[in-house]
């Protein structure tokens, strides 16, 4: 039997985490399938698609006595596991802008209202205290054509956004 559950830790970075999280779910019969894994300030946050032949309590069971004395806070869903079902990019739009309360929502709105499916999104804040500067690198898919989402980077640079879409071209190589 197959029994997907989509894994979520959150916690304080430190050395170990992931070969002490992904050690013990191989030991207990488990199988990572697609994982994201990244370091903001100073958390680490983990997020895995993995198979498990038991229930959900079982998982927790399994994976509590190594993700509590890491400090880890862990939340399990059950999932289809619809493994190779990835949404290849066909777009890349950077973002940088005065750091201020609803970038994030500005852009993504105007991008989403042009069409952008967002398959992944990454922030930053550069800069200095005393002038920073948000960064935000978003990958996706142009659904109503790559021209709309360059109106819609306009827009947002009449606000004081500069926003930059690239086509990615999947094909290289």
């Amino acid at each position: 039997m197959d029994n997907w559950y989509m894994l979520a830790l959150v916690g304080k970075d430190r050395p170990g985490i992931v070969a002490r999280i992904t050690g013990t779910l191989f030991e207990g019969g488990g199988n990572v399938g697609e994982a994201s894994m990244t370091r903001l300030g100073d958390s680490f946050t983990v997020m895995m698609m993995v198979r498990f032949d038991g229930d959900k309590h079982a998982l927790r069971a399994l994976l509590e006595p190594v993700s509590q004395p890491l400090g880890l806070q862990l939340h399990i869903d059950n999932i289809d596991g619809r493994l190779h079902q990835h949404v290849e990019p066909d777009v890349r739009i950077s973002v940088l802008g005065a750091d201020r309360a609803g970038i994030v929502a500005q852009v993504t709105g105007a991008m989403a209202e042009a069409g952008l499916n967002i398959c992944n999104l990454e922030t930053d804040v550069g800069g200095s205290e005393a002038h920073p500067i948000y960064i935000m690198h978003i990958e996706g898919q142009a659904l109503h054509g790559v021209d709309r989402l360059h109106d819609a980077a306009q827009a947002l640079l009449d606000k004081g956004v500069e926003v930059t879409v690239s086509e990615i071209d999947a094909l290289i190589g």
